[in-house]
């Protein structure tokens, strides 16, 4: 056998089988660096690593729902930037930051932390996940949905994550809250619109906190029919932040008659018993919708049971929370289960952009929550919506232009 179809093959095998708690040997990792252009990985050190914030600006204020009270104008993202000794630089959304996992990577190889068949091989590198995926994809001049395997991306729906309860605000009277409420609502799906969205989520579950609870479900109906009468050539989404019940998830799906929902998302603290209810229901009348759950540091081994036993449909811990690296390993995990993917990704659209790489390269995802917005720090202007569809760049790593000196 030549050497260098055995060391591809011993690279193949890696990716398959070393786990993120098994750092890699010395030796395999020596042999690594010769496949998939890892060896150019090889010439470059980390020589610094910096962090600065960048401020990001929403279209619009954005109110609450039904868990938490206003969300404001956009949130100030921390971001980390790694320069190598050859002024290679790759950036993005970190986690931890703290001095020991800082001078741990400084002097490393890239390829000593990184491999593309893989991502991060080292758990001490995990906080750099995106930077390094960004720092390998400018070193090797591939976008990164290139460097998970794919020459072309495969092109997701997106859909705005960005209508609230925009109804309640500014408070001016019941009256006037509710008549001008509702022009918000229409006006900033509209916004939505012609940024290129064709999938609008409405928050819903008024009335877990900020509503009766009667009232808040009549209203929670009438928003959903009145997007669906003004938008009827676009898709809704319905969220309710765990904000629901099983029962008044049913009673919201009889209220709302045969408006066709893409999905339901958090309709309450995930149960077996409550899914079962719900999942009964929907089968029993016929309705077709999605189940979407586990965004925030949820139960892994409870939505895993979830899923095996086919309650839910889309998994949607969040992009960061859960890691860049991890996800890449999820992934095939969900594709056995027949579970579709969708990363959590309010707040910030650099994890918008982020899952628009992910899945270009490993397809699963059934949309990607989109969170519109502005920057005069970054420049996110490589991303496109055609058709409803984000369009990642080829441009190198994720894209995105740091505009901020850090």
């Amino acid at each position: 056998m030549k050497r260098r179809h055995f060391i591809r093959q011993l690279a193949e095998g890696s990716a398959a089988t070393i786990a993120l708690g098994t750092p890699l040997t010395a030796q395999t990792a020596e042999m690594l660096l010769h496949s998939a252009g890892a060896g150019d990985l090889a010439d470059h050190k980390i020589a610094e690593i910096s962090y600065t914030q960048v401020q990001l600006k929403w279209p619009r204020f954005v109110g609450k729902n039904a868990r938490r009270d206003i969300h404001g104008y956009g949130p100030k993202v921390s971001v980390c930037t790694l320069t190598t000794d050859q002024g290679a630089k790759g950036w993005g959304m970190h986690g931890r930051r703290n001095d020991e996992t800082i001078a741990y990577l400084k002097g490393k190889r890239v390829s000593e932390v990184f491999q593309p068949s893989i991502g991060v091989t080292d758990p001490k590198a995990l906080p750099f996940d995106v930077p390094l995926h960004d720092l390998a994809g400018v070193i090797l001049n591939k976008p990164v949905y290139e460097l998970l395997g794919r020459k072309k991306p495969i092109m997701t729906k997106c859909y705005s994550g960005m209508i609230y309860f925009d109804e309640l605000e500014p408070k001016e009277g019941p009256v006037k809250t509710l008549v001008k409420g509702m022009d918000n609502i229409v006006e900033n799906c509209a916004g939505d619109y012609k940024l290129g969205y064709r999938q609008f989520k409405l928050k819903i579950g008024r009335g877990n906190i900020w509503m009766p609870k009667e009232e808040g479900l009549k209203r929670d109906i009438e928003v959903t029919q009145l997007v669906r009468k003004t938008f009827p050539d676009c898709e809704i989404l319905v969220d309710a932040n765990d904000g629901y019940t099983a029962d008044t998830t049913i009673a919201y799906l009889k209220g709302i008659g045969d408006i066709p929902l893409f999905w339901i998302e958090e309709p309450f603290a995930e149960t077996i018993a409550d899914y079962q209810k719900l999942r009964g229901w929907i089968k029993a009348n016929n309705v077709k919708t999605l189940l979407a759950d586990g965004e925030a540091n949820p139960d892994q081994k409870l939505l895993r049971e979830l899923e095996e036993q086919k309650l839910i449909d889309v998994h949607l811990t969040d992009l960061m929370s859960y890691g860049f690296t991890p996800w890449r390993q999820l992934m095939p995990e969900l594709k056995k289960l027949g579970i579709w993917a969708s990363p959590h990704a309010f707040g910030e659209m650099f994890k918008s952009y982020y899952t628009a790489q992910l899945t270009g390269g490993l397809g699963n995802t059934v949309t990607i929550e989109g969170v519109p917005c502005t920057s005069e720090e970054v420049d996110f202007s490589s991303y496109k919506i055609v058709d409803g569809k984000f369009i990642p760049p080829t441009a190198p790593g994720f894209g995105i232009k740091l505009l901020k000196n850090n």
